[in-house]
């Protein structure tokens, strides 16, 4: 996923899988996967969070500079793009 020009690199579908299962088995209740591109790492990392409005929190990844920036949202369990 997340392939082509429009993103840094692509994500392995089995570690988005992987990222799910762990949000929905989490201790801490959350509802909405994050998932954010590292500048720094050059990496995508995970963020779970069970409020709507920490999605807006997070520049959107375009080209604009930033350490952390969200390039997706997803419901947990509905497994919809939220953004």
């Amino acid at each position: 996923m997340f392939e082509g020009a429009s993103f840094p690199k692509p994500l392995d579908e089995q570690t988005f899988e992987n990222w799910l299962q762990a949000g929905r088995n989490s201790i801490v209740p959350s509802n909405f996967l994050l998932i954010l591109w590292d500048d720094i790492d050059g990496e995508y990392q995970p963020v779970y969070t069970s409020e709507r409005d920490e999605i807006y929190r997070y520049d959107r990844y375009t080209n604009t500079p930033g350490r952390q920036l969200l390039v997706a949202a997803y419901d947990l369990y509905s497994e919809s793009r939220v953004v």
